[in-house]
């Protein structure tokens, strides 16, 4: 057997038990770095715009990651399947953890925002390098799917963790502390990929890779056109600027569309996006990260500012959502070589999903934290039969040598839908709120001057601003207790209306997993799939 140092090693050559171990560890170890950013930072959030200001950039704290996200992954993809994906893993490590450092560093939205961006593209490079090194590390589809579970359960462990945490660490000692606790676990991670895991290319030595920059040009220009198309146009309307926008988005996209067709090596292979099960994985992907998202993001809100409870507890009601989704993802283990097909459980997953957001429509004040915490479990069970199962399909689906290339698609268009998630349900949720607010305050004599004051969502995630508002209504006359009470509702209302959007998506998706690749792990079904031309031979 060919020892760990070496400079690349065949795909069929396989690692030692211990050396495998290790090898998921630091693997295990990269997971957590994205899991726990996807939790704690939502549940945070409230408190960092807080101390920050600047709540129109609320949105912008998880777009702008995902953003940087979208575009790294399909491109640290494609040069990973060429020069092996343990450089990348590395690097990507470092990124993260400097950025990291940044972030808590920070002294403004603005510069939070930034920071984040530069922390997106290390977590695109891990996304698009560390979970398609497991392909390399264990190429037998029935070995890695014991294998993956691991990674599964680290993912899901530190996403159960995550909230909590987050709640805990911005009460004492500070939000800022959120984004230093990734050093540790980077520096374990970069350690443990550095020592254990192989250094496996599939390219030739007198290859050349091209990398199609121009397409991650357009891609960066469309989609961050767009961003801000959904962030701005409803609060300023459509202006000659936001005119400008739409255009320079259209002309993005349209020009990928065109350039993609041409290039000699394109970012995202047409052969991919030409079969019709695999492009409808992508699709599912992407509205798979629309709904996570906007409840990961949103739900932290709703219990703060609408229902006014502390980050602690905020924390300790959404623990149920990913803690279950470790669950759900132990219990799909063991269920997917049992049933006919993976689209079933995606299909399920889709259905709870939505049923847990139908749900969050019916959450109030009122609403007893068992009821909520039920509500989340269902939420994480969906949430965890969902993507792993895509995934899966997608190592089994695509052609061996567009593996890399597929699964950071996947991943990529995951982000593109979490992004889209985030923005749309955030402007609406601004544009509603602003609206109730101003509704109300117009029914009160001299309510413009107060209205002013809770237009903005910040001062409810504030016990301190509130006491001092209050006193000023209760001095000046008016039922100071009443109006504060308003405007919980009136968040918790245009939350409620941004949820609309996410059972529209997930009502959509459930209708649309019919026309995933039916693979299996029985023997047969993968056989009859070979044959019919859409699955590689494991």
């Amino acid at each position: 057997m060919i020892s760990h140092q070496e400079p690349s090693r065949s795909s069929r050559q396989t690692l030692s038990n211990r050396d495998s171990l290790m090898a998921m560890l630091g693997l295990c170890c990269v997971a957590t770095l994205v899991a726990l950013d996807q939790t704690v930072v939502s549940t945070a959030l409230p408190a960092i715009v807080t101390e920050l200001h600047g709540f129109d950039l609320y949105a912008w704290v998880a777009t702008s990651y995902l953003l940087t996200s979208v575009i790294t992954v399909p491109v640290v993809g494609r040069l990973g399947d060429q020069f092996g994906r343990r450089p990348f893993v590395l690097a990507s490590i470092v990124i993260f953890c400097a950025a990291s450092a940044f972030c808590g560093y920070a002294s403004n939205m603005h510069a939070l925002v930034a920071a984040r961006a530069l922390q997106g593209v290390g977590g695109g490079m891990l996304v698009g390098s560390a979970f398609a090194s497991i392909v390399d590390l264990f190429p037998d589809a029935h070995v890695r799917l014991r294998w993956q579970m691991m990674m599964a359960s680290a993912f899901g462990l530190a996403n159960t963790l995550g909230p909590s945490l987050g709640g805990a660490l911005t009460q004492s000692p500070g939000w800022r502390w959120i984004f230093y606790i990734n050093l540790p676990i980077g520096l374990v991670a970069l350690a443990a990929v550095w020592r254990f895991l192989p250094h496996v290319r599939h390219g030739t030595s007198g290859e050349k890779t091209r990398i199609d920059w121009p397409g991650a040009a357009m891609i960066a220009a469309g989609l961050g056109s767009l961003q801000l198309l959904v962030e701005l146009a409803p609060q300023h309307g459509f202006t000659t600027g936001m005119v400008a926008i739409a255009v320079l988005c259209v002309i993005a996209f349209a020009a990928l569309f065109h350039w993609e067709r041409r290039v000699a090596h394109p970012l995202i292979p047409g052969a991919l996006l030409r079969n019709a099960s695999l492009r409808s994985m992508f699709l599912l992907a992407a509205t798979n990260g629309f709904m996570q998202f906007s409840l990961l993001v949103y739900v932290p809100l709703m219990f703060q500012g609408g229902f006014d409870l502390s980050a602690r507890t905020a924390g300790m009601l959404v623990t149920p959502l990913v803690a279950f989704i470790m669950v759900s993802n132990v219990c799909n283990a063991r269920i997917l070589p049992r049933i006919p097909h993976a689209a079933l459980m995606v299909n399920l997953g889709f259905a709870l999903t939505t049923l847990c957001t139908a749900c969050m429509l019916l959450a109030n004040a009122h609403s007893s934290h068992a009821f909520l915490v039920a509500v989340m479990m269902i939420g994480g069970i969906g949430m965890g039969l969902t993507m792993p199962n895509l995934t899966i399909t997608m190592q089994q689906a695509a052609p061996r040598k567009d593996v890399g290339i597929g699964i950071a698609l996947l991943q990529s268009q995951r982000m593109v839908g979490a992004m889209l998630g985030t923005a749309l349900t955030g402007a609406t949720v601004n544009w509603v709120y602003r609206r109730t607010v101003a509704d109300a305050f117009a029914r009160e004599s001299g309510g413009a001057t107060w209205q002013q004051q809770l237009a903005n969502p910040e001062i409810l995630l504030s016990q301190e601003r509130q006491a001092t508002l209050l006193g000023q209504l209760t001095a000046t006359g008016y039922n100071g207790a009443a109006l504060i009470g308003m405007a919980h509702e009136a968040l918790v209302h245009a939350i409620h209306v941004g949820f609309w959007l996410t059972i529209a998506v997930g009502l959509a998706s459930f209708l649309s997993t019919r026309t995933m690749p039916r693979i299996s792990f029985r023997t047969s079904s993968v056989k009859a799939g070979v044959e019919e031309g859409y699955l590689h031979e494991p």
